[in-house]
């Protein structure tokens, strides 16, 4: 996502006037950070309906549910990777020993 096009879809976003795309393109900018800066395949991060990416060194699976998993809905998660959510305080559903992500977080570059 080029930086002037995540600039225009926060600013409709902290302006309460984020569309369904904006949600979706900042949900995957925000997973391909996470991506970038913890690569593996030992957590699946899902935020249905837009993506999922599998993060985090560590065991790896290759069929069925992997051992650890995070699922959230994407203005969670878009507030989590801002850092204007804190992990203890969000809704999110996470199982297995790696999906506590509150290490990983904020991943806010700006």
């Amino acid at each position: 996502m080029a930086e002037d096009e995540l600039a225009a879809a926060l600013a409709r976003l902290d302006g309460g006037e984020a569309t369904r795309a904006d949600l979706k393109s900042l949900t995957k900018h925000y997973l391909g950070v996470l991506v970038r800066r913890a690569p593996g395949r030992s957590v699946e991060v899902r935020v249905p309906p837009f993506a999922a990416v599998q993060c985090i060194e560590g065991s790896t699976h290759t069929r069925g549910t992997p051992p650890a998993v995070v699922e959230t809905d994407a203005e969670t998660w878009i507030a989590l990777a801002r850092g204007r959510l804190a992990w203890v305080d969000a809704s999110v559903r996470a199982s297995g020993s790696r999906s506590d992500l509150s290490t990983w977080l904020p991943l806010d570059e700006r």
